[in-house]
Formats: structure tokens, C-alpha cells, sequence
């Protein structure tokens, strides 16, 4: 969990904001209590124009491109933005192509079997008798989940294994905020 929480409103950051920022949401769930944070949402930050979109694969909706101004109005304090590549140091990290490959799957469907999958593998008996897969085999076939979503874009086009000893289909949102890859900048207090 973080320590603190920096509030911010939008209009105050927007020129902070960068393609590829990580966004994850503060709620309570099956995926923020069995990952093991306090995050239950993940989702890339990418400018189009003048405007910044949230770029999620989210239940109910599947993949999908809306204003990041429509979420932070929807989810007041609850938003928290970390940034991708902080400090430059993974220089091949190509934030453009991560954002292009999320922008691909709008449209896509949720992946309720993988988020299932990995879910199962925090129950006592089987975290017992399964070892979790933690390379990175072939593009899985079935629809993504959120936080799998953005790992595979960050690995796949962005060029950067954001938990590299992690399968993207096992990756929560607390494994990203975990992450060195991702730094917690601020959270989007409402307008």
C-alpha cells in the first residue's frame, strides 16, 4: 500500500501527463483483496490532440479508449498515476508502441476465464501443489484482463518486461504498482 496519497486536480497535471502512464484504481474487490493491494483497476494513460485517455480492457466494457476526465470525475480519489520509465532508465522502453498496442485491443473482450485463472492461484491448496508460470510464453489466444493487458503492451510493443518474473496472464495491478518500472506520481482528486 502506498504511504501517502499526493491529491492533484487534472487541470492542474495535465501538461505532467505522458503516453504509456500507468493508472491504477483504488477500489475494493476480489482482484485488489486477492492481489494483495490496494488496487483493483490498471489502465495506460495516452494523449490524443489535446486530450488525455484512459486506455483500459475492463469487465462489462472489454477494450475501450475514454477521457481521462470521464474517469476522474467517475472515480474521484481513487485514480493514482505512476510513471512509466521513471527516470529514463530502461532506455529502450518505446511508450508510443505500448500505447498503439492498447489502442489495438479496443474492442476486444474482457478476459473473465484469465482473471479467474490467476485468481485461483492464490487459494491455499493450489498456491501448494502450482508453481505460477513466470516466463512469458506465447501470446495467450484468450481476451485479456486489465493489469495482463498492460504488461503485455509495455512488454510486447513497449519493449519492457514490467514484472519480469511474472507471466503478463498471472500480472495483478498490485504487481505493477510493485514494479520499479512504474513510480506513483500523484492521485486525481475531483474537479
Amino acid at each position: 500500500m502506498l504511504p501517502f496519497r499526493k491529491l492533484v486536480r487534472l487541470a492542474d497535471v495535465k501538461s505532467q501527463l505522458r503516453d504509456g502512464d500507468l493508472l491504477l484504481f483504488r477500489r475494493r474487490g476480489l482482484i485488489s483483496v486477492a492481489g494483495r493491494g490496494v488496487h483493483s483497476h490498471a489502465a495506460k494513460l495516452a494523449w490524443w490532440g489535446d486530450t488525455p485517455f484512459c486506455l483500459e480492457v475492463r469487465e462489462w466494457f472489454g477494450g475501450r479508449a475514454v477521457t481521462l476526465a470521464s474517469q476522474v470525475d467517475r472515480c474521484p480519489g481513487q485514480i493514482d498515476l505512476f510513471r512509466a520509465n521513471p527516470g529514463g532508465r530502461w532506455p529502450e522502453y518505446d511508450a508510443a508502441a505500448s500505447t498503439r498496442y492498447l489502442r489495438h485491443l479496443a474492442g476486444c473482450d474482457y478476459g473473465y476465464a484469465s482473471v479467474i485463472e490467476a485468481a485461483l492461484l492464490h487459494l491455499p491448496i493450489v498456491r501448494m501443489c502450482v508453481t505460477p508460470e513466470v516466463e512469458d510464453k506465447a501470446v495467450s489466444r484468450r481476451p485479456p484482463f486489465c493489469s495482463q493487458a498492460c504488461a503485455m503492451a509495455d512488454r510486447l510493443a513497449g519493449g519492457v518486461d514490467p514484472a519480469p518474473y511474472l507471466a503478463d496472464r498471472l500480472t495483478e495491478p498490485a504487481d505493477l504498482a510493485r514494479s520499479p518500472f512504474y513510480q506513483y506520481q500523484f492521485t486525481f482528486a475531483g474537479e
